[in-house]
């Protein structure tokens, strides 16, 4: 049995996931503090209309799927979830494993890698590899297109949603309009134009709601997530093509501290020079 099937415990486990709570208390908040303001200036009901809501919603998912392929569409709201949810190892938890196996590697050899239980899944499937006996050019070929793919998908997503901050504002416009025209068209009775004027500046409202509180910042925070994706895996990546080229995990572990932050990078430091003092 191989590595990849026995020993696989990451990010398909829901113990290697967490609940990002700045996605979490950031949209709680923001739609917490719309509501109080509503409810302190009236009454809620006066806020919602149903003509408004088919223009801004269906239409802006509409308009966006114009730009997108229905698969787009559909995989985008999965790769959503990477804004809630967050998957990603820690960098400094990449090192410590990275180095943990080439010490494995160092003492008995690739083979012995297949007994090391790996958390991470891509460096699970690299390690797998490497185990199976493929070359080094072979390993990294594949990794490197994975992680390419990877980013592809999660750029599609990030465009999708930032397509949908475009568009919802601009269909809030035109919901506002056509309101403006059927008031505009019953101007006989006085009394209905301040409640005609409402609802016609409700689509506006919800345009600028779905844009600024849910598409926009999920587009800005997916992008975070892809950036942070690209970073773990280009270091599983390094670290599994030097565990090939059998490098001394001391050279392994400060070619991977170079993508920790600067502050990172001192404590790393440090905690490297106390070690050699201590051996």
């Amino acid at each position: 049995m191989s590595l990849y099937t026995i020993q696989l415990t990451g990010e398909n486990d829901t113990k290697g996931k967490s609940v990002d709570l700045a996605t979490l208390i950031g949209i709680v908040g923001a739609a917490g503090c719309i509501i109080a303001a509503i409810m302190m200036g009236g009454e809620m009901g006066m806020f919602v209309n149903g003509p408004s809501v088919m223009i801004v919603v269906a239409g802006t998912l509409a308009v966006v799927l114009m730009k997108f392929s229905m698969s787009d569409m559909l995989g985008a709201f999965g790769v959503a979830l990477k804004a809630f949810i967050n998957k990603a190892q820690h960098p400094a938890e990449i090192i410590e494993q990275s180095v943990e196996l080439a010490n494995v590697a160092r003492k008995d050899g690739l083979l012995g890698l297949e007994n090391v239980e790996v958390k991470n899944e891509f460096l699970a499937k690299g390690i797998t590899m490497v185990v199976d006996g493929n070359s080094p050019e072979l390993v990294s070929k594949i990794l490197s297109k994975e992680i390419t793919l990877s980013i592809e998908r999660n750029e599609t997503g990030v465009n999708l949603f930032k397509a949908m901050g475009d568009v919802a504002p601009a269909m809030g416009m035109i919901g506002t309009l056509i309101g403006l025209v059927q008031m505009m068209s019953n101007m006989s009775d006085p009394k209905s134009i301040g409640p005609a004027m409402a609802v016609a500046l409700l689509t506006t409202l919800y345009g600028a709601v779905i844009a600024n509180v849910l598409a926009l910042p999920i587009a800005d925070k997916l992008a975070l997530r892809s950036n942070e994706e690209r970073l773990s895996k280009s270091m599983i990546l390094e670290s599994i093509s030097a565990i090939q080229e059998g490098l001394n995990p001391r050279m392994i572990e400060g070619l991977l501290n170079v993508y920790l932050p600067i502050d990172k990078k001192s404590k790393a430091k440090a905690k490297a020079e106390a070690e050699d003092k201590a051996a």
